[in-house]
């Protein structure tokens, strides 16, 4: 009876009595077969008709065996025997389609030339492999991460039809070898940081607190990569224009909620800062081995809503896709992409929680109950990660504006008791001159006779001229009628001269 182990690099390994006496491959010859199993299963399955994907396709198990020598159907090859199982091979067929990844660049770029093994930053097991021409990342993945990704993969097939453009990995193959009795997964994926442009900066964010900071190992390494609570005290916030950051806002809320939906946690921004003002570009490999971009999407630029309007991959351009952004003087490009996404809040996950709620903050900690890590994931990057560039032309023409309204308030204010003693003054000497009788029309000419105006008329009038300043002031018309008691004096002589 076998039994499973892992051994000292995090690999998932298969021992039994049997395999006793095998020699366990070395890491070379791993990565040999992982190149020559792919290319194998691709080329097999470039015979097979196109036809749409069904659901009973995402459940699929292929399992070839490779001997070294060779057979009618596998090629003979310079490494141990081992036996290929391929997950879901017309899926994710149909996923390198969507991506333009055409079947000949796909295997170009694996199969071509050695592996370039990398270190793993993070607590995790997993190693990986990254393509010598900068495009693919081949990372190795557990037992249940692979069922998982498996289980994932009908829903992952309508989230990328409905949208294209996301920060989510995109997973291009999954894959099993056994070879001298040591089993490994591998699922291809795009890379998000070029090898090509020089990371300054490097982080791996998740919004939360406990334990968020890059160990001493870590950061004695050439590029190290630094944690939550390193970003709050090294960086001040990363900052785009108003477009770009509704656009990445936008794309990180969609990819949330997927995953949500999913009930996936757990799951961390990877994120590399290059500064453009310390040194100028210097090209890798990326370009000198391809002759144009492979993937579509694949780039940060790409990957969030809105900004790119032309769906074609632009080689040659010098920022490698990059988003521009700032840092108090400082001009960037940020490379960002959601990774571990295949963390689901299992029972182990949710007693995880309960164990680390008990000796810290239950809300401080990573592994949390999906909706609730979500919410914390765009609440610390929308507020302390990223954030907007106010437009200094509108600020200060709209204090202008401000300052124009609260000067023109002001004066009115103060010429406000100057006009209300004018206007009393007129309409004081007009009703004075209602009221007396000695004035007749030969002194006003566009007076109208005591006749021709009745009772109402005058009296209307008389409301109107109580009501309204200006008509008062304003008007050439006045209706007599009989004096009333409180205006039957003459006027005074300053009030005939104020008139006057």
């Amino acid at each position: 009876m076998s039994t499973a182990t892992v051994d000292s690099v995090g690999r998932g390994t298969k021992a039994s009595k049997a395999s006793k006496d095998h020699k366990k491959p070395t890491a070379a010859a791993l990565k040999g077969a992982i190149q020559l199993g792919i290319g194998y299963a691709v080329g097999n399955l470039s015979s097979k008709p196109d036809r749409d994907v069904l659901m009973q396709d995402f459940s699929v198990v292929e399992t070839v065996f490779l001997p070294s020598e060779g057979s009618n159907l596998t090629p003979a090859h310079h490494f141990p025997d081992f036996r290929l199982k391929t997950y879901a091979p017309l899926a994710f067929r149909y996923f390198r389609e969507l991506f333009g990844i055409k079947p000949d660049d796909y295997l170009y770029s694996i199969c071509n030339e050695p592996l370039i093994e990398l270190s793993n930053p993070g607590a995790s097991s997993s190693w990986f492999y990254l393509t010598s021409d900068d495009e693919f990342i081949i990372k190795t993945v557990q037992h249940k991460e692979a069922e998982f990704l498996q289980k994932l993969l009908p829903g992952y097939y309508m989230n990328l039809n409905q949208n294209p453009r996301t920060l989510l990995p995109k997973f291009y193959g999954l894959y099993c070898i056994q070879c001298g009795g040591v089993t490994i997964r591998v699922v291809v994926m795009n890379n998000v940081l070029p090898r090509a442009m020089k990371m300054h900066y490097k982080y791996d964010l998740k919004g939360s607190s406990y334990k968020r900071r890059a160990s001493r190992k870590e950061r004695v390494k050439p590029c190290p990569t630094f944690k939550d609570l390193d970003f709050q005290e090294m960086h001040e916030g990363l900052h785009f224009d108003l477009d770009t950051y509704n656009a990445l806002m936008k794309t990180l809320q969609r990819d949330c909620r997927v995953l949500e939906s999913f009930k996936i946690m757990d799951y961390s921004l990877l994120l590399g800062i290059h500064i453009l003002d310390r040194k100028p570009l210097v090209r890798g490999n990326r370009c000198d081995s391809r002759k144009g971009q492979k993937v579509l999407y694949s780039t940060a630029l790409e990957s969030i809503q809105g900004s790119v309007k032309d769906p074609e991959p632009v080689a040659d351009d010098d920022t490698l896709g990059g988003i521009p952004a700032k840092h108090k003087d400082e001009s960037l490009l940020i490379f960002l992409g959601i990774i571990d996404i295949l963390q689901s809040y299992r029972f182990i996950k949710k007693v995880e929680h309960s164990w680390k709620a008990l000796v810290h903050d239950g809300d401080t900690v990573s592994v949390h109950r999906p909706s609730f890590y979500a919410d914390r994931f765009l609440k610390f990057m929308g507020s302390t990660v990223f954030k907007k560039i106010h437009p200094l032309r509108g600020t200060s023409s709209k204090r202008k504006r401000n300052s124009l309204h609260a000067s023109k308030s002001a004066s009115q204010e103060i010429l406000s008791p100057q006009t209300d003693k004018k206007d009393e003054k007129k309409a004081q000497s007009m009703e004075n001159l209602d009221g007396n009788p000695g004035y007749t029309s030969f002194k006003q000419p566009d007076l109208l006779p005591q006749s021709a105006v009745t009772f109402e008329s005058a009296q209307n009038e008389e409301e109107d001229i109580e009501n309204s300043e200006d008509r008062r002031a304003s008007s050439s018309t006045i209706a007599l009628d009989e004096p009333l008691p409180s205006l039957s004096r003459s006027l005074s002589d300053t009030e005939l001269d104020v008139y006057l």
